[in-house]
């Protein structure tokens, strides 16, 4: 079975970039297939763009896009909550420097669960 993870990430994406410090303010997203512990293609998307107070818009976004996972460095409860909603499991990037090394870490089951202690007061402080 197939995971499709989001990693928010700085332009131009792809596993070289860095990782966007924030979920709901990220340049783009880059997805990576991954299937039976490989990684198996890596693609980009825009952000969504939102609203203070609209940070429901990415959640409801990657779901359409069919992410399964997603790693980020900072989100609010409100999002962390739709995220669950949705099925989108959340990880903690845990100051990875780039997508790649946070994927590596995923495939090695070795990034924490993004929990209550792990959110922020949203936006960009």
């Amino acid at each position: 079975m197939s995971t499709l993870v989001a990693v928010p990430s700085a332009q131009p994406g792809g596993l070289e970039a860095t990782i966007d410090a924030h979920f709901g303010h990220c340049g783009l997203y880059t997805l990576v297939e991954i299937d039976n512990g490989e990684v198996k293609n890596v693609t980009t998307v825009p952000s969504c763009p939102h609203e203070q107070g609209g940070c429901m818009a990415p959640v409801q976004y990657l779901a359409d896009n069919n992410v399964t996972a997603l790693i980020s460095g900072g989100m609010g409860m409100r999002p962390l909550m739709g995220f669950n909603q949705v099925g989108i499991k959340v990880y903690h990037g845990s100051g990875a420097p780039s997508v790649g090394v946070a994927i590596e870490a995923f495939l090695h089951d070795s990034l924490p669960v993004f929990s209550q202690e792990h959110t922020c007061g949203g936006g960009r402080g």
